[in-house]
């Protein structure tokens, strides 16, 4: 059921809560992160709202409704939330736009899936560290730009440019396009130190557990590794993700 209108939503760390509040975001064309829709809430003007999401492209993710009160906080969010980005997206365009007006070959990193929202965050914030003209994700099955990527990027998000795609592989091919050589961080290939990085780069970095998908690893030029040592065969994504970021940054430097 409907509330008087009083209060039918809350806007706090990006998110809009309340049908008619998320309704008013849709038709608003504000950028939606996700919508997140209680289990079993499918009648009435829910119904009406995801209508309008799908029409629009939005992400739509059916969740307990436990867990739509806990990040509601007790507001009544009358089954129904959507989250907004923390910053606005650019476009694959404006950062090849931005690495040509700096007189410089590309330099973007390739997030594939990179589902923890803290890690995104730490790879934009050494992204921007090592000169990194934009980060591609993907629309879906990747953390987008909410708040807990804003904080952990302690502030690099106000200067990196982030795109997001509907599909990588047509990213992966438009940059090569652009003769930019595409690197897939993963096992099995050559070190790191002995890889030429100069000209346009693209580094991909894939799902914290699953890595990078078969389909976009057969698209990237070469496969670079870290060497491992040690008793565990992987390394958290952002750390992994930085060690190569400054290798491509120190050749840059020479």
């Amino acid at each position: 059921m409907e509330n008087d209108g009083k209060k039918d939503f809350r806007n706090n760390d990006g998110l809009v809560i309340g049908r008619n509040a998320v309704m008013e975001l849709l038709k608003s064309g504000r950028e939606i992160e996700s919508i997140l829709v209680a289990r079993g809430e499918l009648e009435g003007s829910v119904n009406r709202i995801i209508a309008l999401a799908r029409e629009k492209g939005a992400v739509i993710k059916t969740v307990d409704r436990k867990k739509l009160d806990f990040i509601s906080a007790g507001a009544n969010h009358q089954g129904i939330a959507a989250n907004v980005p923390a910053h606005e997206y650019s476009t694959v365009e404006d950062i090849l736009e931005y690495a040509e007006s700096r007189g410089e070959a590309p330099f973007i990193i390739i997030c594939d899936g990179i589902e923890d929202s803290r890690n995104l965050g730490a790879i934009i914030r050494t992204a921007e560290a090592c000169g990194v003209h934009g980060i591609i994700i993907p629309k879906r099955r990747n953390a987008g730009l909410n708040f807990v990527v804003s904080k952990t990027s302690c502030g690099a998000l106000e200067y990196v440019k982030v795109a997001r795609v509907p599909n990588l592989g047509a990213a992966i091919e438009k940059l090569k396009k652009e003769n930019i050589w595409i690197y897939a961080a993963d096992m099995g290939g050559r070190l790191w130190s002995e890889t030429d990085f100069s000209g346009g780069a693209a580094l991909v970095i894939g799902n914290e557990g699953k890595g990078i998908s078969e389909h976009l690893k057969s698209k990237c030029d070469i496969t670079v590794s870290l060497p491992m040592t040690g008793r565990i065969n992987s390394l958290n994504a952002s750390v992994a993700a930085g060690v190569i970021m400054y290798e491509i940054a120190r050749q840059r430097l020479k």
